[in-house]
Order: C-alpha cells, then structure tokens, then sequence
C-alpha cells in the first residue's frame, strides 16, 4: 500500500491591504503572499473509511475529527475513496501563517497523488481546479485554501481567491509567535477601516531582496492594528525583531500573532532567530528562506508493501 508525505508550508502575508467588504460581510483584500521552508507534513495512505491522526510538537487542541482541515480537504478530493491521514503539527495553530488551510492543501495534493488525478499535473500553472464541479466543495474551507495549493510567490485578490504568481526574489526570514492564539473574526470585527488603497495595479520588478524589502516598507498589514490591540505581546514581538542588526522590516503576517522580520543575508536572519530563542525561550521562532516552496511541497512516495 503506497504512503506518501506532503509538505505543508507556512504562509507568510508580506502584505495585506483591507481594500473593502462586500454585502455579505467577507472583506476584500490585496495581499502579496511567499512561503517559508516550515511547515507541517502530512501522511496519506489509502483506507477503507477516512481518519486523521495528529501528532507533532504543535498537536495540542488540533481536531482530529472532520473538523480538521486536513481530513475535511482529502475527504472532498478523495470522493469515494478513503484514506488514513497522519499530522505532524509544527506551525502554530491560529497564528496567521495559514497552517489549517496549508493543511489541507497539502491533503488534497495528497490525495491527488493516490488517486493516481491528472488534477495534480495541472495544480503547476494555479489553483484553477478550484472551479471545476467536483473541486468547487474545498472553496467552503477558506479562502486561504487557494492561496496554499501551489504553494509560490503571489498576489491574492478578492476574498483571496482572486491569484496571481508573482515574482519575488528569495528574501531571508524570522518568524515569531508569542504563543498567543488570535482569532480572525475577531481582528476584523476590530478594524478601524475596511476601505484602504490596494498595492499598485503593477508590482515592481525587484532585483534582490534589498529593494523588495525598501518597497514593502511602503506598503501596509491592514489588521495589525487591530490585532495589536486584541495581543498586546505583538507589539513585542515586533519591537523585538524591528531591533536585530540587520532586519530591514518586521510585520505581522495575516490576522497574527506571528510577525516576521525580512533580512538581506541569511546569516543575519539565521542569528537573529538564534538570539531571539535565547532571550524568548517561550516564543516560537523559525528562520528560513521565504519564496518558492511548491516543488517541495508535492507528495512523496515513501513506501509501497509488498
């Protein structure tokens, strides 16, 4: 019986302009979007009746029922079929970084993969699968689930569902959590504005992570106000990361309470993190290369059973 792992990166909001709110009360945004090389993994092998099991150093109070992403995302993929589902939980839950929703990407390129669907071959040029009949079910489980199932460099319109790939160069990273849940509704029920002006129509060609990093200075999170008023430690977090030598600009990513500081060179990244998991052993922190992840993000064969 073939199993095959699935990686399930973090996303990180470089950007996230609140442009508006529909009548229906969902928020219009504009947010360019990259992933970082840490994430969750999820297992898959066929079974009879689909199941999830979570473990991992992040498991505590993920479900492992059909409110799980994961399952609820591989049961929709699968149709018929079944499959045994094994979590490893890395990312914080409820910490703007789209684990539940990259979760459950990851399920269905997953079960893509077992069911042997050319759906898989064409994830390559967008999340376009998402409009046909069969697909069109995922789209209930957030508008973060097409943002994560090709997980590379774009820009997400609409609700989000709206994307674009988008080029940006390779930019070292730190994320942090302060270990504070936040809740979405919550943020966006607290929003001072929900009329802001986009990015450009055109985004700019950036050479290096330099010039990236000088351009989205100029740009804005729309809902860390707001949610730096529901957590105050974000405000910390920020201060924190705004100090390591070398950052040239922390933010929050999504609804936080993750933040991220962009660095030019990956030792300066990689040392920050180290010191901030010196001075904050109760803090999260990852470092990495922030960009591409898709193709390590497709399903692996791990095993087949004679």
């Amino acid at each position: 019986m073939p199993t095959v792992s699935v990686f399930a990166p973090a996303k990180v909001n470089l950007t996230l302009h609140v442009v508006g709110q529909r009548d229906d009360g969902y928020h219009l945004l504009d947010s360019l979007v990259a992933f970082a090389p840490v994430g969750d993994t999820v297992l898959m092998a066929r079974a009879g009746v689909s199941s999830i099991t979570v473990e991992g150093p992040e498991a505590a109070g993920v479900p492992a029922d059909t409110d799980n992403l994961a399952l609820r995302g591989a049961m929709i993929a699968l149709g018929q079929d079944g499959a045994a589902l094994t979590l490893d939980k890395r990312l914080p839950v409820a910490s703007g970084i789209g684990g539940g929703s990259s979760d459950a990407a990851a399920a269905v390129r997953g079960a893509l993969q077992l069911l042997d669907d050319a759906a898989l071959g064409r994830l390559a040029s967008g999340p376009d699968i998402l409009l046909e009949t069969r697909f069109r079910p995922l789209v209930e489980l957030g508008a973060d689930l097409a943002m994560c199932l090709v997980p590379k460099p774009l820009r997400a319109r609409g609700i989000g569902e709206r994307i674009a790939f988008a080029e940006v160069p390779p930019l070292p990273a730190v994320l942090v959590n302060p270990r504070i849940a936040v809740s979405t509704p919550a943020v966006f029920r607290a929003l001072a504005r929900r009329h802001n002006p986009p990015m450009p129509d055109e985004l700019p060609r950036w050479p290096d992570a330099a010039e990236t990093i000088a351009w989205l200075a100029d740009q804005r999170n729309d809902m860390e106000q707001a949610a730096r008023g529901i957590a105050p430690q974000i405000g910390d977090v920020l201060e924190a990361l705004a100090a390591q030598p070398g950052c040239g600009l922390a933010r929050m990513s999504g609804s936080g309470a993750t933040c991220f500081g962009l660095f030019t060179t990956a030792d300066d990244a990689r040392s920050a993190a180290v010191r901030l998991g010196q001075a904050h052993p109760e803090w999260w922190v990852a470092d990495g290369i922030l960009g591409d992840q898709s193709a390590r993000s497709m399903p692996r064969l791990l095993a087949v059973d004679a």
